[in-house]
């Protein structure tokens, strides 16, 4: 079972007997007496690559299962000496993960101090990936998200600002409404990012009416290009704190009720660390970022 899934997530034998500490012909017989023994075939093979087969999709997802199940022994025990003790895979996706983790990690460091993080900073979907394979413990990201298998708990809401350049004639206002920004040129974060459709559907008329949009790599990247004069952007308000201000720039809230995303944690609903998940959540929670609105219940 470990070999198979180990194939699944690398999606080449070699890396994965490498992983699995056998080797790549030892690895491949015993997947083979699997297939043989199941009468199914797990794994398409190339010269030039691997991929699963869709019974063999159902038979790793099983085997990962059941791989989690026998961990679990070791893990009941341990909770009898310290249950946040060991490794917790902490994935975090691109727009949250440079903000919110300086403040996280003091916090948590604190409330369990034998439970270091290995962080993955990603995007939304291959985050997900991750953790149903079993690569991430658990993930933090923005709602909508989950489906069967999946645990979530709700976290906090994270309003949007508007930034643009300190020149810009919407530097001199208050506030700003979503549509105003129909007519600008607005700075995104590339395709993939769930960021860049969450601020699309808050401002539906940059797509209606024929908005200009452009696309940057990361958060930082179009802050600077706003600051160049480039355009305007739209921000989580935990990308918009002091030690982020520049004199080249200005910051505006949106009008009440400001566009705003739902961050949350996720977990896979057979992961046995409650512990861990508990002791996350507090201090999220504890976290002094003053624009996110802490959700104390789910």
């Amino acid at each position: 079972m470990r070999y198979i899934v180990a194939v699944a997530q690398e999606l080449n034998f070699r890396r994965a007997a490498e992983r699995c500490f056998v080797s790549q012909p030892a690895l491949s017989l015993a997947i083979r007496k699997l297939e043989s023994e199941l009468g199914v075939q797990v794994f398409e093979r190339s010269k030039t690559e691997v991929s699963l087969t869709p019974i063999g999709a159902r038979v790793v997802e099983q085997a990962q299962r059941a791989l989690e199940e026998a961990a679990r022994v070791k893990e009941v025990a341990s909770q009898g000496r310290d249950p946040l003790a060991g490794l917790l895979r902490l994935g975090v996706i691109y727009t949250i993960g440079p903000y919110l983790l300086p403040e996280l990690i003091p916090l948590l460091k604190k409330r369990a101090p034998e439970m270091p993080l290995e962080v993955e900073e990603n995007t939304t979907a291959n985050l997900e990936q991750q953790l149903r394979n079993g690569r991430l413990d658990v993930v933090v990201i923005a709602l909508p998200f989950g489906g069967p298998g999946i645990a979530t708990r709700a976290l906090y809401d994270e309003p949007f600002k508007l930034v643009v350049p300190a020149d810009h004639p919407l530097g001199r206002r208050r506030s700003i409404r979503p549509a105003e920004l129909s007519g600008e040129h607005v700075l995104l974060l590339n395709s993939g990012h769930c960021f860049s459709n969450q601020v699309v559907e808050a401002c539906p008329e940059l797509s209606r009416r024929g908005g200009e949009t452009q696309q940057g790599n990361s958060l930082e990247t179009i802050r600077n290009m706003v600051a160049s004069g480039l355009g305007v952007t739209v921000l989580p308000c935990s990308a918009t704190g002091e030690k982020y201000r520049n004199r080249l720039l200005k910051v505006l809230p949106f009008t009440q009720p400001p566009p705003s995303r739902r961050v949350a944690l996720a977990w896979r609903s057979s992961f046995s660390r409650d512990k861990a998940i508990q002791a996350l959540v507090a201090a999220v929670q504890a976290v002094k970022l003053p624009c996110l609105e802490m959700l104390r219940t789910n």
